[in-house]
């Protein structure tokens, strides 16, 4: 599974006063923008899991009824073995005609798609595995993503934008001494955008964390594995 990657910089707008060729009756207001930037690796506290329910039948009520039994069946299981604070909820959902293309001929509908599509939020990385095997178990027949990520509010999060945005108001000071003036004041600060790369696993999965005892049976069941890794803030 891939973990991602987030680099998060801050471009600061600021106004600097000039002194030198100015008098100080007729003194020059400049604005100059500047951007910090941090690096930091962090562990991550949260995974999503997207997975779908994809049903076809030639009749579209048959194909949205069966969807929607295999996809209370997978919520249900969802919610089972995930922890009891992670967040289940649809996130998207179709039913579209899948039609026969022919030449010289028009489209000609020979059935139906039915899509419901699960997004689960959970903070135990480490049970991940087991809800897709749940999910897969009771009729989930696509896994559409899974990623790693920091809350808004995480320490590593704050921590990295407070070092980058000292490295742009440091940025801005050596450009108004250089110029002869100084900073008055930030006029704007701006969290630019984010961009998610796969970053390096931080911890093996061990071969006992791997396998799961299903006690109707004698042999033990594989659990998918799946690796948390460490992130780039």
């Amino acid at each position: 599974m891939k973990s991602g990657i987030s680099f998060i910089a801050f471009g600061l707008i600021l106004l600097l006063i000039f002194a030198g060729a100015c008098s100080s009756k007729s003194s020059q207001m400049t604005r100059v923008t500047v951007t910090g930037e941090a690096n930091l690796k962090a562990q991550p506290d949260v995974a999503v899991i997207v997975l779908s329910v994809v049903t076809q039948d030639q009749a579209a009520l048959k194909a949205q009824q069966e969807n929607a039994r295999k996809s209370d069946a997978v919520m249900r299981a969802v919610k089972e073995t995930a922890e009891q604070d992670a967040e289940t909820k649809t996130s998207d959902y179709s039913l579209q005609p899948q039609y026969d293309y022919r030449a010289n001929e028009l489209p000609k509908i020979i059935g139906y798609d039915a899509r419901n599509t699960v997004s689960v939020t959970t903070a135990d990385l480490n049970g991940v595995g087991k809800v897709i095997d749940a999910a897969s178990r009771a009729g989930a027949n696509s896994v559409e993503s899974v990623s790693f990520m920091l809350r808004e509010n995480s320490p590593a999060r704050g921590q990295t934008l407070a070092t980058a945005t000292r490295q742009a108001i440091e940025k801005s000071e050596s450009i108004a001494r250089a110029m002869g003036g100084r900073v008055v004041r930030v006029l704007e600060e701006q969290e630019r955008g984010v961009q998610n790369r796969p970053g390096e696993p931080n911890f093996p999965v061990r071969p006992e964390e791997t396998l799961g005892l299903d006690r109707s049976v004698s042999k033990a069941v594989p659990i998918t594995p799946v690796q948390a890794g460490s992130l780039n803030v």
